[in-house]
């Protein structure tokens, strides 16, 4: 299949409007892929490249060769092109991995080139969710759609999923099932705004499950082998020995287990997210091991963890966890949480579990909320006890409840936009005001929670307030202010302040308040330092 066509197809979707018309658009590209072009091509219909890492980010798309003028590249040839970039790696791997992009971007097409930007910097915007992907999976392979999605639920992996459909068909995504050693898509939470909101949604009795601000972790065990993936399906087994320790420990012989790994300190209180992440990321850093009581209960940590933590001589990451799916031959899945929930209380050392309260109603678990937050974490979790572990799913059977963050902020420079938003700008930068200097303070950037009006009409304001345009991005007069929500503040390096905003998007504009107004860096460095801000002087 030529690499134009699907690019047509991204362009084509992302103009149309109605679902239908975008499942069928999706369906028909689908079925033009040849049976090896399949898993690259499903991905980037989805926005995603085969290879997860490429090295390529902004800096190795500047300066780009000119487009074709004539269409020459398959969907083979592109994937084959992107795998010998990925491959790239040692001395020199910067110079070799810029000319391998030059060359495959001198070979594209205008369009074609940005359908590759896209994917490369994983802002392929054009509408086509999961969702979407997988009606159109199963519209070109005429099979049922539910068979479809459960086949994406337990393979966790669109690619895999579509290249058994159209080759194999029906039979083929029946042979998908939970397999011990291959992660699956997690259960995933709304949002509720407050504890009475999430019950009013599950409905009661229900239980309450201490949010942790930890990583997400699905361990998987079989005899002596066990593997640890974060809730993106990456393996990380070899970062943490203290959850592997762990997890050897018990009893069973095959398990998957759901749950938070979680730095602490001396005192049993959660560490910073940034630390934990970076606690995963690399095993290094200058804290001692902890063997300190866990975030939920006065149990001790596990023998087991504190054993890897002496041997490690770093940052422990505990496991606590909350939900067994797999236990010695039996899948859990399709129970009910309760029986679950039983099951894994008989499996698991009481030290290793979240901490979880049943309630019946609002004020039973307005106290579990309380308690959560008093102990440094992050909010909690409201689950229904009948509802099966709907894999991949953001279902109401959990809702979660966190403290929210708001600031009012100042919008420094804005991107041009990508995708679907080519033409708008896109990204703010947003800064807080430093109350001794006058200036600002950038905090980090974002495009969450702006839609078409919004963008329009944000595109026109900065435009007129533009100091400098360039090519990418447009710097602007600090004058507009606009609320921004987020979850948290981390120390960043990026950044002057020393600190960035965890997840923000936009609220609101702010035309009713002056960028004198807006608020400071020492605000945002108090809610990281978790003291409540000072208040503003009359």
């Amino acid at each position: 299949m030529r690499f134009l066509d699907l690019a047509a197809t991204s362009a084509a979707v992302a103009a149309t409007s109605g679902r239908r018309a975008k499942v069928e658009l999706l369906a028909e590209a689908l079925r033009r892929l040849d049976p090896v072009e399949i898993a690259a091509g499903a991905g980037w219909l989805a926005g995603e490249l085969r290879q997860r890492q490429t090295g390529v980010g902004w800096a190795g798309l500047r300066d780009l060769p000119p487009p074709a003028a004539e269409p020459t590249l398959t969907v083979g040839a592109v994937d084959a092109a992107i795998d010998a970039i990925a491959a790239v790696h040692g001395s020199g791997s910067q110079a070799r991995r810029r000319a391998l992009v030059h060359s495959l971007y001198a070979a594209a097409t205008a369009d074609e080139q940005r359908l590759l930007t896209g994917l490369f910097l994983g802002e392929l915007r054009h509408g086509a969710q999961a969702g979407l992907l997988a009606d159109a999976i199963a519209r070109a392979a005429g099979v049922p759609v539910a068979a479809v999605r459960r086949a994406l639920l337990l393979a966790g992996d669109l690619r895999e999923v579509a290249v058994a459909a159209l080759a194999g068909g029906a039979a083929a995504l029946a042979g998908f099932g939970l397999r011990v050693g291959r992660p699956l898509a997690p259960m995933l939470a709304q949002s509720a705004s407050s504890v009475d909101e999430a019950l009013a949604a599950t409905g009661t009795p229900a239980v309450v499950d201490v949010k942790l601000d930890g990583i997400r972790i699905q361990v998987h065990r079989s005899g002596s082998d066990i593997a640890v993936f974060t809730r993106s399906l990456d393996d990380i087994t070899a970062r943490v020995p203290e959850v592997v320790a762990a997890v050897r420990a018990l009893p069973a012989r095959e398990l998957v287990l759901d749950g938070e790994a979680i730095g602490l300190d001396e005192t049993g209180r959660p560490l910073p997210f940034q630390q934990t992440s970076s606690a995963a990321a690399r095993r290094g850093g200058s804290a001692g091991a902890r063997s300190t009581g866990g975030p939920t209960a006065a149990a001790p940590v596990a023998p087991a963890v504190r054993a890897a933590a002496a041997s490690t001589g770093t940052t422990v990451l505990t496991p606590y966890f909350f939900d067994l799916l797999h236990l010695d031959g039996t899948d859990l899945i399709d129970a009910p949480g309760r029986e679950r929930w039983a099951v894994l209380r008989g499996t698991v050392d009481a030290g290793l579990l979240v901490g979880r309260m049943e309630v019946d109603e609002p004020q039973r678990a307005g106290e579990a909320f309380a308690a959560a937050l008093d102990a440094g974490q992050e909010g909690v979790v409201v689950k229904a006890p009948d509802a099966p572990y709907e894999a991949g799913r953001r279902g109401a059977a959990w809702i979660k409840v966190k403290p929210r963050h708001t600031l009012d902020l100042v919008v420094l420079a804005v991107e041009w936009g990508s995708g679907r938003r080519t033409g708008w700008l896109s990204n703010l930068h947003l800064g807080a005001r430093d109350p001794r200097t006058g200036e600002f303070v950038m905090l980090g950037k974002t495009f969450k929670g702006l839609t078409d009006d919004l963008l329009r009409w944000q595109t026109e304001r900065f435009l007129g307030l533009a100091v400098e345009r360039g090519d990418w991005v447009v710097r602007v007069r600090p004058e507009q202010v606009v609320e921004i929500a987020f979850d948290g503040v981390q120390t960043s390096s990026r950044y002057p302040g020393g600190v960035a905003l965890r997840f923000a998007r936009v609220v609101r504009y702010r035309e009713d308040k002056s960028a004198a107004e807006a608020d400071t860096i020492d605000t945002v460095r108090a809610i990281h330092a978790g003291r409540p801000p000072a208040a503003p002087s009359p």
